[in-house]
């Protein structure tokens, strides 16, 4: 029998069996709620540095797959699950989770209580923890006093940022998007509606971006805290107003720091498929995907020129934000879903309504 242990901070040891790599792995401990999806779930750049706990007790029965990649280099650090299913059927399923796994060198864990954990979670927050290596003997007290002093690294997003620009060719509207951790969902969408499509990498300027001119920007998603990405910010900052922009997730926040707003950091998070999310012009609720550990601070958007468009309905917390001057929005979830109920979808409609909209009145200026 291989077993493995994860170890918190707090002290809390749960054993059970290993899967995936041999080796050990430190993260933040986060736990996500959707019932399907889990592919996307292992192959989401928000996800990177984090141990990610599947609340859904049996994980893998439908396999893995080509298609639901949402990126081809994975960063989570390890996964939790209840129950690991051994011989998936479906009729996409090419491997199993384990296979997939070891491939990606990223440490599993099955059969521990993952409702105790998830509940200790939502109790303490968002948590470090230490995934042993297969059958290592470790000293608990001695792993969680260095948890306890560990810091992590904060530059999630420049490592899964692209390092170069590249084309995603259409011929409709040219989009800039600028990728802070993208989830390839997001290219997929604008590709189904015929945009031309440079991705640039997460520090590319102001000055630069626009070198493309480009019909609109897209923010994309991303990891980690949105004051760890400075140069972002203060791009973003320079091309409000400019062009239309969407931003989606970490995209979201980083806007509303470049408008004069503020974020703070979730006790444990918004990670699923099934949150509520109301519009507040329409009165109508949707069911959206999250994946986030931040939020933007509804009390700091006096002194700005945003307004909010989406609430959550679990905590009342920011879900959308739209530029009263400028032709710019945002929403906190992930309108692309992968994994998720696709309710948010005319989203990108609305994006690419705003955009032809703005070249209609540029050309009305040059008649």
């Amino acid at each position: 029998m291989t077993t493995r242990k994860l170890i918190l901070e707090t002290g809390e040891v749960f054993e059970g069996q290993a899967f995936g790599s041999e080796k050990g792995s430190d993260g933040e401990v986060v736990f996500t709620t959707g019932m399907t999806g889990y592919q996307e779930t292992l192959s989401d750049p928000s996800f990177c540095g984090q141990i990610v706990t599947m609340t859904y007790p049996l994980i893998g029965n439908y396999g893995i797959n080509r298609d639901d990649f949402e990126t081809i280099s994975p960063a989570i650090k390890g996964f939790v699950v209840h129950e690991l299913a051994k011989t998936p059927s479906n009729f996409r399923n090419e491997g199993t989770v384990d296979e997939y796994l070891k491939m990606k060198d990223i440490p599993g864990i099955e059969g521990i209580d993952t409702r105790k954990l998830t509940r200790l979670i939502r109790n303490e927050g968002s948590v470090k923890g230490y995934l042993t290596a297969v059958n290592e003997d470790v000293n608990v007290d001695e792993v969680v006093a260095r948890l306890q002093g560990t810091t992590f690294p904060t530059n999630q997003v420049e490592q899964v940022s692209t390092k170069s620009a590249y084309p995603s060719p259409g011929r409709g509207n040219r989009v800039v998007l600028m990728d802070f951790g993208m989830k390839h969902g997001i290219l997929r969408e604008l590709n189904n509606r015929d945009c031309d499509v440079v991705v640039v990498p997460y520090n590319t300027t102001a000055e630069e971006v626009l070198a493309y001119h480009p019909d609109g920007i897209m923010l994309s998603n991303g990891p980690g805290d949105p004051l760890d990405v400075p140069e972002a910010i203060e791009t973003i900052k320079n091309l409000i107003g400019k062009v239309p922009l969407f931003g989606i997730c970490l995209g979201h926040q980083l806007f509303a720091l470049a408008s004069g707003a503020q974020t703070f950091k979730l006790k444990f998070g918004h990670r699923g498929a099934n949150h509520p999310v109301k519009d507040l012009s329409t009165g109508r609720t949707e069911l959206t995907s999250q994946n986030h550990g931040y939020a933007v601070d509804m009390d700091s958007l006096a002194a700005t020129d945003l307004e909010v468009t989406h609430v959550a309905l679990n905590d009342s917390t920011c879900e959308g934000l739209r530029h009263t001057t400028a032709p710019a929005f945002t929403v906190q979830y992930h309108p692309e879903a992968s994994p998720g109920p696709e309710d948010s979808n005319h989203l990108f409609d609305q994006f690419i309504e705003l955009m032809n909209n703005n070249t209609r009145e540029e050309q009305q200026q040059h008649a």
